[in-house]
């Protein structure tokens, strides 16, 4: 059965309470980085302001972030991006009492009400099963390779073991993949894999150490250095597999951010995190499904910055996050960190992404 979107339900606002609701008010931002006293915070689900009388939706929108009207539409703002004189939104209700409202239940059709009480193994760990969310994932990312935008984020266990790495390589080169994020060691011991054949100089098929093994990555670091760019490294014939070079030679974008314990680093690493975050964040603000893999880092931050929604061509629809580590800690981490629409899978992510690429293809 091929996949279909869920419907969108907006809000009824020609009924009440929303028909009779104020506008939404405003206030400058007093000064550059900081909001007017009172400002409204924005969450990962749909939010409408009244403005003028008519309901706008934050069409574009992130965790954490206020709302300011801009050129007639409502842009939600890091506080480190607002400018003194934006027009910030304020309200502290989501019921539409201040002409605002939050709607989480836009993609749900009926409320649910045959759930029982009680009842065994509701949360989602090592004991789970499955089955149904590899089914569910494969027709995901079938559809999502022709009408979506498929970001994935990986942690550096990822490169570890040579039939993963082969495994995501491919998913590059049959356009399941559309942007990648990850820090400096992804991409390092990627490289390392395709120089030396190693990851942290342990052979990635065998796990056998290396003599002087522990020089490899730092020494993948400095020929990457020496050629001034990944790409150039690449082009030079040094690296001929793996998931750096599928990504440089099908041009899918791949942003690196760094963090205080990194070797080196590689030359594309942002060492500045909020200019890191800038480049995470346009590629996130274009995804449609996101798969975080043994990052909690990385999952974490992507996480905040992801919405549970997108506007597409003008129509709602859901963003799908996975949050994917043989660690049910961290999983459940990002959860607890407000990102209620992550759907989480407890596994050993070497397997996953091999069960992933096969399993795409049935």
């Amino acid at each position: 059965m091929p996949f279909v979107l869920p419907a969108y339900y907006p809000p009824q606002f020609d009924a009440p309470p929303l028909q009779s609701a104020p506008n939404a008010s405003l206030a400058p931002a007093p000064q550059d980085g900081v909001a007017p006293q009172g400002y409204h915070a924005t969450s990962i689900f749909p939010e409408y302001f009244k403005i003028d009388g008519q309901w706008l939706l934050a069409e574009e929108s992130r965790m954490d972030c206020v709302a300011v009207l801009r050129g007639g539409k409502i842009a939600v703002v890091e506080f480190r991006n607002l400018k003194a004189g934006d027009q910030v939104v304020l309200g502290r209700t989501e019921d539409g009492s201040q002409g605002i409202y939050v709607h989480a239940s836009g993609f749900q059709e009926g409320d649910g009400g045959d759930r029982e009480t009680f009842a065994f193994r509701q949360g989602r760990s090592r004991e789970t099963a499955y089955s149904m969310d590899y089914d569910s994932i494969y027709e995901l990312l079938r559809y999502e390779r022709e009408h979506g935008h498929i970001v994935w984020v990986l942690g550096p266990a990822c490169a570890f073991d040579a039939d993963a790495r082969d495994a995501f390589a491919s998913l590059v080169r049959r356009g399941y993949v559309h942007a990648l994020l990850a820090g400096n060691a992804l991409a390092t011991h990627d490289l390392e894999a395709g120089y030396l054949r190693t990851a942290l100089g342990q052979d990635i098929y065998t796990q056998r150490s290396q003599p002087n093994g522990h020089y490899n990555h730092i020494d993948t670091i400095n020929a990457v250095r020496a050629q001034g760019s990944t790409s150039a490294f690449i082009d030079s014939g040094a690296v001929k597999d793996g998931i750096i070079y599928e990504c440089v030679k099908h041009q899918v974008p791949y942003v690196l951010v760094g963090s205080v314990r990194d070797d080196g680093p590689l030359p594309e690493v942002y060492a500045s995190v909020y200019e890191g975050q800038d480049a995470m964040r346009a590629q996130v603000s274009q995804a449609t499904t996101v798969i975080c893999m043994a990052s909690t880092l990385h999952t974490v931050a992507t996480g905040n910055m992801t919405p549970s929604y997108r506007v597409v061509d003008g129509v709602v629809r859901p963003v799908y996050f996975y949050s994917v580590d043989i660690s049910e800690f961290a999983v459940n981490k990002l959860r607890d960190r407000g990102s209620l629409s992550v759907r989480t899978i407890v596994t050993n992510v070497q397997d996953f992404i091999v069960n992933v690429s096969k399993g795409v293809e049935k």
